[in-house]
């Protein structure tokens, strides 16, 4: 009988990668999600699992008060309310296919 060895190691893979820019920072922050979007490892969430219910708020808020959220819209065109409800959408999506993904900002 043969003898079978397999070496195997898990290596950290990314499973998401997105960016968005700062010039919505005011519209997140009457979201009241910069800390969490921006800054998410000084408020303890390191984790894609941690992010969801705050992501679905967020969406939640913007859905029900678009007006309101539009009126943050940049005046140069780069960052408005579609934007980052469609950012959002998708950041949520892969949130909850990956929720054990570790969160890796870089600003």
């Amino acid at each position: 009988m043969p003898l079978d060895i397999t070496l195997t190691m898990t290596q950290p893979v990314d499973v998401f990668s997105s960016n968005i820019t700062h010039n919505l920072n005011r519209m997140v922050s009457a979201l009241g999600l910069y800390r969490e979007i921006w800054k998410s490892e000084t408020v303890g969430i390191n984790f894609a699992h941690q992010l969801i219910p705050v992501l679905e708020d967020a969406i939640h808020k913007m859905k029900s008060n678009p007006e309101f959220y539009q009126a943050f819209d940049s005046p140069n065109g780069y960052g408005k309310y579609s934007d980052l409800l469609n950012w959002l959408e998708e950041y949520l999506a892969a949130c909850k296919q990956y929720p054990q993904a570790v969160i890796t900002v870089s600003r």
